[in-house]
């Protein structure tokens, strides 16, 4: 029903700050974070401490066969009693209360939470890369739509000056000016005006409901894209700085990193001694018995140090395990830093090619309307055919799509220049509307039910053999501002 409603989104800014709010994969991505960040809890839940209660009734009866045959009970050489089976029955009760807390694990809480904290700052990454692929899908859903209907009204418009070229040759013909080739030129041509304006329609249903499928309802006339200039930078090396900074799949590697470097402190930890104090209360007595006071209490208190001397070589193997994955994690950053420099080389000269196409298209358009234009005046003096009046219109509506074209693949090739370099996100494009804070619901877990308020000095000195994960800045473009409209004739990226 949100497909067939009409549509809200009249600007860029619109459509972005909709498709941020509704998109259900972004929605997904956000609840998959959300769930993440229950790691942070259950890693520490190893600091706290864990009660647990427990009730036991237990029933026994025991019985015992007795000899065959009948038994001289007085000695007195006469049988006189029938053996028996000896029977007996025993209801034991015991109700208990256990606390049991960890002093000092050797750091493997520890190494556990910061594991959890870099997995955290990872899933934020990936938010903010899906983030980035949803916005880019918007942008290019957008321009998609205005480039089309810009089409669609190129080719109606070539369809009327066709359809009264072809009205005007048959007026000649009637007056014998012109023969019926001429009048056959201009049917043909029409012909396939009228079958590239069907193409161009059909494209244009196409774009728009790819728009509706990313931004969550159908486009309707849609404003002028405004410019991206105030977040791209002067040159390609200053993009390269942003991105080693700002890229979302380089920070996630390096998060990843920092994972897999804790999981490696966690193995070796495993080798640390463990430090706990435990508790215990209960009674125990007879099941039947309603009389608490012959019922035992029982208190137990106790503080226990382990100390691993060996397991096989378990220990060590998983030490050498995580040595070799936090070695892969480590190379991947590097691979990670390429891939995306091969992404933004390849967005960045997509650029530069598009404003050149820009710059042609825009000449070829205005020499082609001036030789249109011309064309037809030359025909009306007899200077020109039938054939060089339709050749030149044709023209002229060829470098009309080949200048929205270029415009088009400005516009989409600057948004993947500020993707890659890990800026497109909303708080950079409309940063006045609402945005998702993953750090909200972080923070409301921190302090939860099954908190302890020792549990923090506990883990000052379960960490000290353990590094902290370390999290990197992200600040927003000096000069970021919403987005504005364009000047009428002006570049939309410069």
């Amino acid at each position: 029903m949100a497909v067939a409603l009409p549509a809200a989104a009249e600007t860029l800014a619109d459509a972005i700050a909709l498709a941020y709010e509704s998109n259900p994969t972004l929605q997904a991505q956000r609840a998959t974070q959300r769930a993440l960040d229950e790691n942070y809890v259950q890693a520490r839940a190893g600091w706290r401490p864990t009660l647990s209660a427990g009730v036991q009734d237990t029933y026994t009866q025991t019985r015992v066969p007795g000899a065959q045959g009948f038994v001289d009970t007085n000695g007195d050489g006469v049988v006189d009693t029938l053996a028996s089976t000896s029977y007996s029955e025993r209801y034991v009760g015991n109700a208990f209360f256990s606390l049991n807390q960890p002093i000092y694990t050797g750091g493997r809480v520890a190494a556990a939470v910061t594991a959890a904290e870099a997995d955290i700052l990872t899933g934020r990454e990936n938010l903010r890369r899906l983030e980035s692929q949803i916005l880019g899908q918007v942008v290019q859903a957008y321009v998609d739509v205005r480039r089309d209907q810009e089409a669609v009204h190129i080719r109606q418009e070539d369809v009327g000056v066709l359809q009264r070229q072809l009205d005007e040759s048959k007026a000649r013909f009637d007056v014998g000016e012109i023969t019926r080739t001429d009048v056959a030129q201009s049917q043909a041509r029409l012909a396939a005006a009228v079958s590239s304006l069907q193409s161009a329609q059909a494209q244009l249903a196409i774009s728009r409901g790819n728009y509706a499928a990313v931004v969550g309802q159908n486009p309707g006339e849609l404003a002028p894209e405004p410019s991206l200039a105030g977040l791209l930078p002067v040159d390609v090396d200053k993009a390269f700085d942003i991105a080693e900074d700002n890229n979302a799949q380089i920070r996630a590697a390096r998060y990843t990193e920092q994972a897999s470097r804790a999981r490696l402190a966690g193995a070796r930890a495993e080798r640390m001694p463990q430090v706990s104090v435990a508790a215990t209360y209960g009674f125990s007595g007879l099941g039947r018995s309603v009389d608490t006071d012959t019922w035992a209490q029982n208190i137990t208190a106790r503080a226990s140090v382990s100390v691993p001397l060996f397991n096989g070589g378990l220990t060590t193997s998983r030490i050498r395990q995580q040595v070799e994955r936090n070695n892969a994690d480590r190379i991947s950053i590097e691979g990670a830093r390429r891939t995306v420099l091969q992404t933004l080389t390849q967005a960045w000269n997509q650029l530069l090619a598009a404003r050149a196409n820009i710059s042609s298209t825009d000449e070829q358009v205005r020499a082609a309307m001036i030789a249109s234009e011309g064309t037809r005046q030359e025909q009306q003096v007899g200077l020109r055919t039938t054939l060089d009046v339709l050749n030149a219109e044709q023209e002229l509506r060829a470098a009309q799509l080949s200048q929205i074209g270029a415009r088009h693949d400005e516009y989409v090739s600057a948004a993947g220049v500020i993707s890659a370099m890990g800026r497109l996100e909303a708080r950079n494009l409309t940063p006045m509307a609402p945005r998702y804070d993953p750090k909200t619901n972080f923070n409301k877990l921190r302090v939860t039910w099954g908190w302890a308020p020792w549990e923090e000095p506990i883990g000052l000195v379960d960490s000290v053999l353990v590094g902290k994960t370390k999290e990197l800045p992200l600040e927003p473009p000096a000069n970021a501002a919403p987005l504005p409209q364009p000047e009428p004739g002006k570049s939309r990226t410069k």
